[in-house]
């Protein structure tokens, strides 16, 4: 395997220098304050990361105070409550988008944090206590009791409330590959999985850095060179 400063040298060279490279990596995140999230601001991110799979994002988050009024603020209790008629008038809701799939999976969502949370004391607590070296065992737990939770959206989830998460782009699995990992070009298979996930440990023990960092390094060392402002947008800071 590369060296990672050596990809984190490449990275920096991409973007224009390691200050700005540190500073696209963002703040650093912290697992335990996930722990105070609240129930319905953890359905609200799941929520929002399932409308904006496959969708453009910008779009989504314009309409997103909508989408908090439609679904009651994301109050699982609350919504758990609505019958039926609610759920079938939200797929004409222009508030919103409507896709009955997305929108039925908001109500499956709801009593999945309910009932994780009656379990943790707080569905944050859950996400807080899971170990951050297990992310793998922790997208496996999502795609499977979650809706609409798998893949790509279940590590944008975490990486939206601040866990410390990779996300396995194209560009950060290429950077992998380039790098000496034997995966998949579209790494999805378990095997391939706790190969980076086995790696990502490794540079961050060695590094310090958290893993959404490495994550971020990986994918601006490789592929189309975004510039620093495009990056920023994308990101939201």
């Amino acid at each position: 395997m590369a060296d990672f400063q050596r990809i984190r040298a490449r990275a920096a060279k991409r973007k224009g220098g390691d200050a700005v490279l540190t500073e696209l990596l963002g703040p650093l995140p912290d697992n335990a304050a996930v722990a105070k999230i609240t129930d319905d601001r953890i359905l609200s991110t799941m929520a929002e990361r399932v409308f904006a799979a496959g969708f453009v994002w910008r779009v989504i988050e314009q309409k997103w105070p909508g989408f908090e009024e439609a679904f009651l603020q994301f109050e699982p209790k609350r919504l758990l409550f609505q019958p039926d008629d609610f759920w079938h008038d939200l797929t004409a809701d222009k508030r919103i988008v409507r896709n009955p799939q997305k929108i039925k999976s908001v109500r499956d969502n709801a009593a999945f944090v309910e009932r994780v949370s009656k379990e943790h004391g707080g569905f944050g607590k859950f996400l807080a206590e899971w170990p951050a070296d297990d992310q793998v065992g922790l997208m496996a737990y999502l795609g499977k009791h979650g809706s609409r939770l798998g893949g790509n959206t279940g590590q944008y989830f975490l990486r939206w409330l601040e866990w410390d998460a990779f996300v396995i782009s194209a560009d950060m699995a290429a950077a992998l590959r380039d790098a000496g990992l034997d995966i998949a070009e579209s790494p999805t298979s378990k095997r391939d999985l706790d190969k980076i996930q086995a790696q990502i440990n490794q540079w961050a023990e060695e590094t310090g850095l958290p893993r959404r960092h490495i994550s971020r390094i990986l994918a601006m060392s490789i592929g189309e060179n975004h510039s620093p402002e495009a990056l920023r947008e994308y990101m939201g800071e």
